[in-house]
């Protein structure tokens, strides 16, 4: 995972000096946004430029027609070097760095304490897009999509809280009580006061708000992850895990989907994945109806959709049971992820009408008897879980009557940016199992209608019998 070399934080500078040397239009930039701070800039320049002398003189701001020295930066906050003149700002950066002062030099990244980010400017509220540094242009383009989402009116959000934030932490005392009162209150009647511009409106509302009795009440969200990819998490999914207090989450969901919830959230892994059970379902259910009683807001996190060989429906009987409340949140399912991988349509016209998803595990007989009939009649059978009994799923469906040229094509971590798709007929379904390579997840597609999607770079499902041959005396 790539790290951050630049830790992202707001720097308090109200009514702190914020030292800018040089005179050039680089450190005209810089002066536009120290102005837009509380603090108060001072400029060093041995000259000036008269668009340096233009802003200076409008706002107020000092200038010393010269470098400065260490007595200039006693009780600075920051400084700011622009010189364009790489051994001066060596030497200044140096000084202010010996004066305990954090430096931020211009175009040189390796002098830096600290580097600015891009701004949208929401006052109080705002937005840093950052690229340690490296790539401010990237930066830019990320802060104007930004700003085309944020209302120039959003910064009144941000005054309404200022103006009521005593009054909830003195109303409601625990961090939980307060995240739901600001969620509520920025989703409801209040900002739209806010931001039409009533802003005692909107702070009565809030203060009759936080009158009012405290919802305790927990509830769990069962939310669908889908195969693994970020931006396949819906939009609803992403907005209640930045709500939640506890992500109770699977094995094969991936970290960078869990920490799309608060930072300051709970994390809990029941680590279910196949052939181990690190934690049984009766305790993961039990977890649940525990938390929730607590008060808390659960996000039950799993991979694909919650209600497609997710046990859902088992967590959902024992929320109903215990008078829990609970939401499903729908998550894009393994096979439609591999169909969408490779273009595969599930249902094509005078090819196949139907589609079945069924679980491999049950091949030998659990499963219900109706499958391998509609791949008979030229439906699409998407098979969860089945490289394994491979052999098993083949016998079955021969056994059944479908031809053994039906097309197959078995997709490893459908839906993320590794995802790899072997094919061949049916007959060749029993080498999956074989197939050492592969150690993701794999989701098995047969019938007549898997023939139409893109395999273009997709590898046979059988590999030769010479490099069959090479792999056992290797072993």
């Amino acid at each position: 995972m790539a790290r951050l070399r630049f830790f992202p934080v707001s720097y308090d500078v109200a009514g702190r000096r914020l030292i800018l040397v040089g005179g050039g239009e680089e450190a005209v930039a810089k002066l536009r946004l120290l102005l837009r701070t509380e603090g108060n800039p001072a400029v060093f320049a041995t000259q000036v430029s008269p668009g340096l002398a233009a802003l200076t003189e409008a706002h107020g701001v000092p200038v010393s027609l010269r470098d400065p020295v260490p007595a200039d930066f006693a009780g600075a906050a920051l400084l700011f070097v622009a010189t364009g003149d790489a051994a001066r700002d060596a030497a200044i950066a140096d000084m202010g760095r010996a004066a305990g002062i954090p430096v931020n030099v211009v175009d040189r990244l390796e002098l830096c304490d600290f580097a600015i980010p891009a701004i949208v400017d929401r006052a109080p509220v705002s937005v840093a897009i950052a690229t340690d540094g490296h790539a401010p242009v990237l930066a830019q383009r990320v802060r104007a999509a930004v700003e085309t989402l944020l209302a120039p009116e959003f910064g009144r959000l941000g005054d309404l809280a200022r103006t009521v934030r005593e009054n909830v932490c003195a109303a409601l005392p625990t961090n939980a009580q307060r995240r739901r009162f600001w969620t509520s209150l920025f989703d409801g009647r209040g900002a739209e006061l806010a931001l039409a511009g009533d802003a005692e409106g909107a702070r009565r509302h809030a203060l009759s708000a936080l009158a009012e009795p405290v919802d305790e009440d927990g509830v769990v969200w069962l939310i669908g992850a889908g195969p693994g990819a970020e931006d396949l998490l819906t939009l609803r999914a992403q907005r209640l895990l930045q709500q939640a207090d506890v992500i109770v989450h699977d094995q094969l969901v991936p970290e960078a989907v869990v920490d799309m919830g608060r930072r300051d959230a709970e994390r809990i892994l029941v680590g279910k994945a196949k052939g181990r059970h690190s934690v049984t379902q009766s305790a993961i259910n039990d977890l649940l109806v525990q938390l929730a009683r607590e008060g808390r807001r659960v996000a039950r996190l799993k991979a694909g959709d919650p209600l497609v060989f997710g046990r859902g429906g088992e967590e959902i009987a024992a929320l109903r049971a215990a008078g829990i409340r609970y939401t499903v949140v729908p998550g894009v399912t393994a096979a439609l992820a591999a169909a969408a991988d490779y273009a595969v349509p599930l249902t094509l016209r005078g090819v196949s009408s139907s589609v079945v998803f069924a679980t491999g595990h049950g091949a030998g007989g659990s499963e219900p008897n109706g499958w391998p009939e509609v791949a008979r009649s030229g439906g699409t059978i998407g098979i969860y879980m089945g490289r394994s009994v491979a052999a098993e799923t083949f016998e079955r469906l021969v056994r059944h009557g479908v031809s053994p040229a039906t097309p197959v094509a078995a997709i490893e971590n459908a839906g993320r940016a590794d995802s790899r798709a072997l094919v061949g007929p049916l007959s060749d379904l029993p080498e999956l199992a074989f197939r050492d390579d592969l150690d993701g997840p794999v989701l098995i597609l047969v019938g007549e209608a898997v023939a139409a999607g893109d395999f273009g770079f997709a590898e046979p499902i059988a590999r030769p019998a010479s490099v069959r041959q090479s792999l056992a005396a290797a072993e």
